[in-house]
């Protein structure tokens, strides 16, 4: 069986990958006796939809390839986080992601413009938007970087958690710590706001919380609940939606190169579905979670008008520097 991916950085890179081929055939060949294992990783539990929406993909191109492709899939940045994993599929060591777009940035800088606050009016506009032609274009961006794009997949939206009192209006954030992702257009966001954001990994932003560090975070519900936000000092959650969290499915360039053309194309087709089937689970889930939050005895505010909100980030639009790609989103809907 051919390792590939992360196992390569394990066997030596490059020459090892190619010793470890079945003596049956090479890679170029599509010879039906070699096999080959492809690793998939990202940051959430194994019972996020992003890690479900992985074993479903691994599922049916195992059967589609009579087992000739295995998924195996890592969770909980067992292999990297989000940032490790975007580069390691850039540089081959990585095989198919899950990802945010944060991280994907640092690659592809016009894919900062999806964490723009209240960019999206609703979620049938963002994947309108995102399987037509913008998210072709960006894309395409990937590409130049050694990464495909499979599928346009979510994380929910994001909300406010915190310790110290119910989030009804941008006043109520008025000195808050809280621990964002390290990015540039949430700190200019939540500045606006009155906050004090303190970027932070993920790994380091649960102690923080329950040592009170920070006293509040953003995310999705779902993020919320599978990490037990309400064990870490987080008494309230509102429901501000200020941003849809855009996620991709990926795969490196390298590991597509390495595939015999007929196990490409299966492996391609069922990651090109994936993210519509996520995406449809985080729907579903996103409820169960905002109930299980309040059963776990969270608070969550529900009727917020979000309008105060969007206004007072506005000012962010302006510094954002793909202005044009910007007002393309905000004009298609």
């Amino acid at each position: 069986m051919k390792k590939m991916g992360f196992a390569t950085v394990l066997v030596g890179g490059a020459l090892a990958l190619t010793a470890c081929g079945s003596s049956e055939g090479d890679t170029s060949g599509g010879d039906s006796g070699e096999t080959f294992n492809l690793q998939a990783g990202h940051s959430l539990p194994e019972d996020h939809p992003y890690h479900l929406g992985f074993l479903e993909m691994a599922e049916n191109v195992e059967e589609r390839t009579d087992g000739r492709v295995t998924i195996e899939v890592f969770a909980n940045s067992e292999i990297g986080a989000e940032r490790e994993l975007t580069e390691g599929m850039g540089l081959g060591t990585v095989d198919l992601v899950v990802s945010s777009t944060a991280p994907v940035t640092n690659f592809v800088p016009e894919l900062g413009v999806l964490d723009v606050p209240f960019l999206f009016n609703d979620r049938d506009s963002a994947v309108e938007i995102l399987e037509g032609e913008i998210g072709d274009e960006l894309f395409t961006k990937l590409e130049e970087n050694g990464i495909i794009g499979l599928s346009w997949g979510e994380n929910g939206y994001r909300h406010v958690t915190n310790a110290v009192r119910p989030i009804n209006t941008p006043a109520d954030l008025e000195g808050l710590k809280i621990r964002t992702q390290e990015n540039e257009i949430h700190l200019a966001a939540f500045e606006e706001l009155g906050a004090q954001p303190t970027p932070m990994a993920w790994t380091e932003a649960i102690t923080a919380l329950q040592q009170g560090v920070v006293d509040a975070q953003e995310n999705p519900a779902i993020v919320a609940d599978q990490f037990s936000l309400f064990d870490a000092n987080q008494q309230y959650m509102s429901l501000t939606g200020h941003v849809y969290s855009v996620a991709i499915y990926m795969m490196s360039q390298q590991t597509y190169d390495e595939l015999p053309e007929d196990l490409r194309d299966i492996v391609m087709e069922e990651g090109q579905k994936v993210g519509a089937m996520e995406r449809d689970l985080i729907v579903e889930m996103e409820q169960e979670s905002l109930q299980n939050l309040k059963d776990e005895g969270m608070e969550i505010i529900e009727d917020i008008d979000t309008a105060p909100f969007q206004e007072a980030v506005r000012p962010v639009y302006d510094q954002i520097e793909h202005q044009e790609l910007l007002n393309r989103i905000l004009d298609a809907q």
